[in-house]
């Protein structure tokens, strides 16, 4: 049996103060709506139908590119007239599993068992027993303790705001139950909206048996209104990939100063100090450790390797054994071979730096080839812009280039050559050989300095 999935998108979220519609704020680094997309794509056989509302255009933007039908809802009339938009889209004989695009951490495990529940021919409820129940639809339950109806908190008896179990939203059942009962919802409520809720009393005076089920975690179906809400959750979801971490072969300093905002993967022995942020797709070798406040985006970094305090790593690959700051940056393109070494206050950008060679301090070198063991005196750089296009600055193995040394791109420096320091290097340099381009010193006898002028 398929599975049509349709997540609710279509509300303002006007108290999130924002421009941006709700469901495009991010946990995680990600949009909460891609969260809940991601994981539901991960079940068997399923169509995904995002029904959008508020903020439209900017959502079809955002989720372009993937395998979605989009529902709009022009008017917001509650969830149950939501559902209702997308139901012309959903197939005849399907599981229908309901979800929200501001829910973004239900997990897959219980976004499965709705859907095997609901292949039965049951009606599936997700709910949560909550210490404050207040704001939230209350699971209504007869002397047998079978699930009757959800009452809104606007709707309730006194007697029925003292229940604890309440309705996250999320359901499943099988769509030709829904095409019967969407079109009997009824907007007379203190809202005047059409609530999705309506059809648990349906479902029990129509003989569909209602199975209530309650996720591992409360944060599972924690919604976000707010920015307080959504910063509650970040710290929930980050403490999750934190102890992911720890379980795979990771120490942290501090599990609650790790940001992860991607997919990372990671060898054994790692260690990872405070203030690490990894974003992106991030691969870590077997003992890697990684200093306090680094930002690693997109990149891979191979067994042994250090970087040291206050680093920026973004788009690059980084063999064994390698050094790397403190207050270094590695820009798109960067490349290290095994063993090799960039320091302080050094930006690479688009640069290929052979096997032990190092560029220690103070140094810029961009769309760059270095071979092996070569040495980057302080204050080097490769002067490969020249205001139009960029050049390559080829260095051979061994090299030794002096501190203060500009590179003017186009240019080759051969394996062995010497280049003194102070040079500025506009012409091919030959193996073995020393290139130096000082100015004769000078020096005046007795020369007098100049001396403040009277007012």
């Amino acid at each position: 049996m398929s599975v049509d999935v349709v997540i609710l998108a279509a509300g303002q979220g006007s108290r999130m103060k924002s421009k941006l519609p709700k469901v495009l704020h991010k946990v995680g680094g990600k949009a909460m709506v891609q969260h809940v997309i991601d994981t539901a794509s991960s079940l068997q056989g399923v169509n995904t139908h995002v029904v959008i509302g508020h903020g439209a255009d900017k959502l079809r933007e955002e989720l372009q590119g993937q395998a979605l039908n989009f529902a709009l809802q022009a008017e917001q009339k509650g969830t149950g007239h939501a559902v209702a938009q997308a139901m012309p889209e959903v197939a005849e004989d399907s599981v229908v599993l309901v979800l929200y695009g501001d829910v973004p951490l239900t997990q897959a495990a219980t976004m499965q068992e709705m859907v095997d529940i609901a292949a039965t021919g049951d009606l599936a409820l997700l709910t949560v027993n909550l210490k404050d129940p207040t704001g939230y639809g209350r699971i209504v339950r007869n002397s047998e303790d079978k699930v009757v109806a959800i009452v809104e908190h606007k709707d309730a008896t006194p007697e029925q705001h003292l229940i604890n179990e309440v309705n996250t939203g999320i359901l499943a059942v099988k769509s030709q139950y829904l095409a019967d009962w969407l079109p009997q919802l009824s907007s007379e409520n203190a809202q005047g909206e059409y609530y999705l809720t309506d059809i648990i009393a349906m479902a029990a005076n129509g003989g569909v048996k209602i199975s209530a089920i309650q996720p591992e975690a409360e944060e599972e179906v924690q919604g976000v209104n707010n920015r307080v809400q959504l910063a509650e959750l970040e710290r929930w979801y980050q403490l999750q990939r934190a102890e992911w971490l720890m379980v795979n072969g990771a120490t942290l300093a501090d599990p609650a100063r790790v940001d992860v905002r991607g997919n990372v993967s990671i060898g054994q022995d790692l260690l990872i100090d405070v203030n690490v942020v990894l974003e992106g797709d991030v691969v870590l070798g077997n003992d890697v450790v990684i200093e306090s406040n680094c930002y690693l985006k997109n990149c891979t970094v191979a067994a042994g390797t250090r970087i040291k305090a206050n680093t920026v790593i973004e788009d690059a690959v980084i063999a064994e054994s390698c050094d790397i700051g403190p207050f270094a940056r590695l820009r798109p393109g960067t490349q290290l071979a095994a063993k090799a070494k960039v320091g302080n206050f050094v930006e690479t950008k688009k640069a290929i730096v052979g096997e032990g060679s190092k560029i220690n301090h103070l140094s810029y070198v961009g769309d760059a080839v270095l071979g092996k063991d070569v040495n980057i005196g302080a204050g080097t750089i490769t002067c490969n812009y020249d205001g139009v296009n960029k050049s390559l600055t080829e260095i051979g193995d061994n090299a030794f280039i002096g501190s203060n040394t500009a590179l003017v791109a186009p240019v080759k420096v051969g394996a062995m050559a010497t280049v003194g320091a102070g040079s500025t290097i506009a012409k091919p340099v030959s193996d073995d050989a020393l290139a130096i381009t000082r100015a004769k010193q000078t020096e005046l006898k007795n020369w007098p300095r100049p001396k403040k002028k009277g007012n």
